[in-house]
């Protein structure tokens, strides 16, 4: 059995035992890192690299989640976070220290994905769900992860000094507390905002001039009712770098389809790009292929 293996069924076994505790499998795997980080309970984790601790501790939430009724408990799958970690260090080469805001933490895995591949990452993490960023916690003080994290309304007010990056998983949907949308620019003149709306505009507030979002967003973003409204405010505070369409088959319908986006927030000393990056993600099986996209962001990189 691999490293990661043991430290999973370490894990489960855990879990499955404080669910005969009246717990529920989530609220196990919690349980069971908090045993571990507490010095209660030992896991196989002596061997472990950060990314088979990460994986281990994904699967279990995974488990977890599909027992779970809830539509907020939703992880960001592996390939994506593996697509931004890369272009986080394809558009950071020469930084000492990124500081990077994930406004949608959740568990973490995304933002974890990405600290692991690129290891001179600050970060900061914002969720509102209490027992997500319980695990989130615990899984950033097993990997040794400089994170802080706030338990927020992430469009609320944030206690956040400006950063390099943000990235995001955008929650997508109507955004319930129309007082606090009323600050918003995206803030819609009828009825109630789309909540991955105002996050695109929360991160340009906390991104540093000339700094980059990246963005998981849902394919059809620019297709909505609210459209032309986000495309003025783009235009008027950020520059699109780039739209990266994800590969076929990778979801299960094309309401669930995702892309990525990538915007610059403007800087007066700066200029846009002379040409945004529109490519597509090729099977993740087709090896030749995907040598070939990561060429053409490379090229595109040192040619903008």
């Amino acid at each position: 059995m691999e490293t990661m293996e043991r430290l999973f069924a370490a894990i489960n076994d855990r879990a499955e035992h404080f669910t005969t505790q009246d717990m529920s499998y989530l609220e196990g795997v919690l349980a069971a890192l908090d045993e571990a980080l507490e010095g209660k309970q030992a896991l196989p984790i002596a061997q472990a690299t950060k990314d088979d601790i990460r994986k281990a501790v994904q699967i279990a939430v995974l488990k977890g989640m599909r027992k779970s009724a809830q539509p907020n408990h939703q992880m960001t799958p592996d390939t994506l976070g593996f697509l931004v970690g890369y272009l986080v260090e394809q558009f950071f080469p020469q930084s000492e220290k990124i500081t990077v805001l994930d406004l949608a933490l959740g568990t973490g895995n995304l933002l974890f994905t990405i600290m692991n591949m690129v290891d001179r990452v600050e970060a900061t993490g914002i969720e509102i769900d209490e027992l997500l960023i319980h695990l989130a916690s615990a899984t950033a003080e097993l990997l040794e992860h400089p994170v802080t994290l706030y338990r927020q309304d992430a469009l609320e007010k944030l206690l956040v000094a400006p950063v390099d990056a943000v990235v995001c998983d955008l929650p997508v949907g109507y955004y319930p507390n129309e007082e606090v949308a009323l600050d918003y620019e995206l803030c819609a003149p009828e009825g109630m905002s789309y909540a991955h709306h105002l996050f695109i505009e929360q991160a340009m507030n906390y991104v540093k001039e000339g700094g980059y979002a990246f963005f998981l967003i849902p394919a059809t973003l620019f297709e909505s009712e609210q459209a032309a409204q986000l495309h003025k405010y783009i235009k008027s505070h950020a520059w699109i770098q780039a739209v990266i369409q994800l590969p076929d088959g990778m979801f299960t319908s094309r309401a669930h389809e995702k892309s990525l986006l990538i915007l610059q927030k403007q800087h007066a000393e700066m200029r846009a790009p002379k040409e945004v990056l529109l490519a597509k993600v090729p099977s993740l099986q087709n090896k030749n292929a995907l040598s070939l996209f990561f060429e053409k962001v490379k090229i595109w990189q040192e040619q903008k």
